[in-house]
């Protein structure tokens, strides 16, 4: 029996990396124009408000309305056929899984930049998570559910971590002369999204623990947190840079990801390629 032909994920997925580099893209560069003029930086929900008044605001406002829509349906997709083979065990079913719930929070963010471009009065700006947390506490067990979500949001953001320190991320990418060159930026970019996702999870949790919404939040409340901190200011513009990193992992994603299904099992993946490399320099 033939393989079936799933080529037709590709562009998908290539249109839901580009639409997710453009959000971290906006994100880092807004906040860290906001640092420069003497501000601070900026939540996810708060930097794409403010992109609706610039002059090419809705046009890039629809490019990542459709890129979130387009990550979305890469990772239901990726689930539900597990294009990146990993499996039906217990750890690949939590890949799954997480890839669905990380669709999910994307479609959420291409919501908001459909709110801003065609509903009047956009979202307000503020951060929609104590909103949601506030919504999901009131129904039966809901701390438990808060407090399990932000768990597992923490989970995922130590995973980045170990995914940054351990540059898993190489398997997945082509190895060229450009991914191999800016693999430093990469992997920085990651352990930057694995400082904030790590941080959310936190806030999420907490707040199921002191049992007020209003303790939970996104990017910007990372931001004010370490912005309290001794040398806050340092470590917020830090992470900021290390978005702008994140910002081209997912650009170098749109480009050079593999998808294994599609590409195959011999593929020359970027971490073959270094591994062979430090082979050669080291005989």
């Amino acid at each position: 029996m033939s393989k079936p032909d799933l080529s037709w994920a590709v562009p998908v997925m290539r249109a839901g990396y580009a639409g997710r580099g453009i959000v971290y893209l906006v994100v880092a560069g807004f906040s860290l124009f906001a640092i420069w003029q003497g501000g601070t930086a900026e939540g996810t929900t708060s930097a794409l408000a403010r992109l609706e008044n610039t002059v090419w605001g809705g046009f890039v406002l629809f490019l990542i309305f459709a890129g979130m829509l387009a990550y979305a349906v890469w990772r239901y997709l990726d689930a539900a056929f597990d294009l990146e083979t990993y499996g039906a065990d217990a750890k690949g079913l939590a890949a799954r899984l997480g890839m669905v719930v990380t669709g999910t929070v994307h479609l959420a963010l291409g919501i908001s930049a459909f709110a801003l471009l065609f509903l009047s009065g956009g979202s307000g700006g503020g951060s929609s998570i104590p909103k949601a947390v506030d919504t999901v506490m009131g129904w039966p067990a809901g701390r438990w559910i808060v407090g399990l979500a932000g768990l597992a949001t923490l989970g995922a953001g130590l995973y980045y971590l170990v995914k940054a320190t351990k540059q898993k991320y190489r398997d997945h990418l082509r190895a060229n002369r450009f991914t191999t060159r800016y693999n430093g930026l990469l992997m920085a970019g990651v352990a930057a999204q694995g400082v904030v996702v790590s941080l959310v999870g936190i806030f999420i949790a907490y707040a199921a623990w002191r049992a007020n919404p209003q303790q939970a939040g996104g990017v910007g409340q990372a931001f004010s947190w370490l912005n309290g901190q001794i040398y806050g200011q340092v470590l917020v513009t830090a992470v900021c840079l290390g978005l702008l990193c994140f910002a081209l992992f997912c650009f170098v994603n749109a480009a050079f990801r593999i998808v294994p299904k599609v590409d195959g099992d011999d593929t020359r993946t970027l971490a073959r390629g270094l591994k062979s490399g430090a082979k050669r320099m080291a005989s």
